[in-house]
């Protein structure tokens, strides 16, 4: 509901109320957003406030270089484009059975929290114990596209600067505290999904402290796919060159991508902190980082 609209310097300012009560909203967790929760659709620059003043979203069109997104689309698709069925009830399956869950394009790089079971049982074999933080296999893998894709990480860092001022303090300053983060930036991690409507979810694991972010590159052409905040009955069309910076502690989720062409992608790009990644290693040195990176990849030859 909105309670209150204005333009300030050319963006439309808007002030909203909830639509959908807490107690409500808990019972629509890890289910779809319907059409019929948003009435409002932004296109155009915005920024959206809580009814409490607090910052829901702030949406900028095409800010980001052109060069610097077909560089990382360019080197990033193929590794994008591998399939994975972990991402449990956020893609809208109930079983607990990791292996009965649809298979999604969604991909991470940088680095996370968690070993892969292939190299927990490869630890076990080599009676090693690691902390538990590790690069990820598209650095190790393709350690040349990697450093392409940074140029659009890195505008998409100073965007969340610019715009996010508060929150990117806190977070560049976690980052600065650890070896284990993308180069210039207040990320650890970058996850990637093509063609993927998330159910209803508030993100877990990211900085507490931070601000999320969404890039959208579009190949061929779709409708739908705006990225939701149900519980105020707002959606936002994210499409090539904008910029999203939003609570993800509210809750979220995307509608439906209805392709006009077989081969159409939605690449959506996310930047984060890994809250464990920075916990585990802040303070490390460069140095531990080399060697601790040089031990998991060694894993593979066991």
């Amino acid at each position: 509901m909105i309670i209150k609209k204005e333009k300030q310097g050319g963006v439309t300012v808007y002030h909203l109320d909830k639509d959908i009560t807490d107690d409500k909203m808990d019972g629509l967790k890890n289910t779809f957003v319907k059409p019929s929760q948003i009435e409002l659709v932004l296109k155009d620059d915005a920024d959206v406030y809580t009814e409490t003043g607090k910052l829901l979203l702030r949406f900028r069109k095409n800010k980001l270089k052109q060069d610097n997104i077909n560089s990382f689309y360019d080197n990033v698709v193929d590794f994008a484009m591998n399939t994975s069925t972990n991402r449990g009830s956020t893609s809208g399956s109930q079983s607990k059975n990791i292996y009965d869950n649809p298979k999604i394009m969604t991909n991470i790089f940088g680095y996370f929290d968690r070993f892969s079971p292939s190299q927990k049982v490869k630890m076990t074999r080599a009676n090693k114990k690691l902390l538990g933080v590790r690069e990820c296999r598209f650095n190790m893998d393709c350690p040349d596209k990697y450093q392409k894709t940074l140029p659009l990480i890195q505008e998409i860092d100073s965007y969340y600067k610019k715009y996010i001022p508060e929150n990117y303090a806190n977070q560049r300053k976690k980052a600065n505290q650890t070896p284990f983060h993308i180069k210039d930036t207040s990320f650890t991690t970058v996850t990637t999904n093509i063609n993927f409507q998330t159910t209803i979810h508030k993100d877990k694991g990211d900085d507490e402290e931070g601000f999320g972010n969404l890039v959208v590159i579009e190949k061929g052409k779709y409708t739908g796919g705006e990225t939701c905040m149900p519980q105020y009955g707002i959606g936002v069309d994210v499409r090539t060159g904008d910029v999203l910076y939003m609570n993800v502690h509210e809750w979220h989720g995307n509608l439906p991508i209805k392709k006009e062409t077989p081969d159409t992608q939605r690449l959506s790009v996310v930047c984060y902190l890994r809250q464990l990644v920075w916990e585990r290693t802040k303070n490390k040195t460069k140095c531990f980082m080399l060697k601790h990176n040089k031990t998991v990849r060694n894993l593979r030859n066991i």
